[in-house]
């Protein structure tokens, strides 16, 4: 699938766990469209002994095991996936939806890009000095490996290639987009257990819905995350009058 307009390869000592992922959903149906190539490696065939290990103890003592580097840089090495390569670390780049538009673009080098999933207590630093071009963290937390991270990731980027979610409003209307929440949506029926849908989702102005939605985003985020309003610099005059069009001001 060369022709795809986005690729990503991912190299684990599961790749029967990133495999079974890829085929479903979102992810599964562009895949077998053609609009991704995603390619599952197993960092294992870079692994030289009868049992294949890909880990050792750490120098200096403590516990748990470390990615070793020869397996790493052999797998690599052979692969050959496309750069850049990212580790999965939690001391990388702290991805969100920025980052996953960044890979998701055709403009990227090549649109295509690599995760390589660590293990264990951690990777051989030389890995992450020589061999990737870079880290990428999912939060502040620690899992058992990379595979949830890196599926974090592909499914973030792929749903953003053009013609994956089949209207392509769907993407642009969603969380942190403008760095702000999405707005409350509502569906049929109109009224439920005394609940109702506010009226003027119900009215037909369009560009009514529009500046009420835009307004709940604002207000929404100001309540959940008022983090993301800081970092846009706060709120404009304009946003300031919006809130209080629909009675959402402070």
């Amino acid at each position: 699938m060369t022709d795809a307009a986005l690729r990503v390869d991912v190299l684990t000592i599961f790749p029967e766990i990133v495999e079974a992922y890829c085929e479903t959903s979102v992810i599964g149906r562009a895949r077998g469209s053609g609009l991704v190539d995603i390619r599952v490696h197993d960092l294992r065939v870079g692994a030289t002994d009868a049992h294949r290990s890909v880990d050792d103890a750490p120098f200096g003592g403590g516990a748990g095991m470390v990615l070793a580097p020869e397996p790493a840089f052999a797998a690599v090495e052979l692969i050959s996936p496309p750069r850049p390569i990212y580790l999965m670390s939690p001391a990388g780049r702290r991805f969100d939806q920025r980052m996953a538009e960044e890979l998701a673009s055709v403009e990227s080098p090549g649109g295509a890009f690599s995760l390589l999933c660590g293990r264990y207590e951690g990777v051989d630093q030389r890995i992450a000095d020589h061999l990737v071009d870079g880290e990428i963290s999912v939060g502040d937390f620690v899992l058992a490996g990379g595979e949830l991270a890196a599926l974090t990731i592909v499914e973030a980027a792929v749903r953003l290639v053009p013609g994956v979610l089949g209207n392509e409003d769907s993407s642009g209307d969603e969380s942190f987009r403008e760095d702000l929440l999405e707005y409350p949506q509502y569906t049929r029926p109109a009224e439920f257990r005394g609940w109702e849908v506010p009226d003027v989702l119900r009215s037909g102005d369009h560009a009514r819905v529009a500046r009420w939605r835009h307004a709940q985003a604002l207000r929404r985020t100001l309540d959940r995350r008022p983090d993301l309003i800081a970092a846009r610099g706060g709120l404009s005059d304009s946003d300031r009058r919006l809130l209080a069009e629909f009675g959402l001001a402070e």
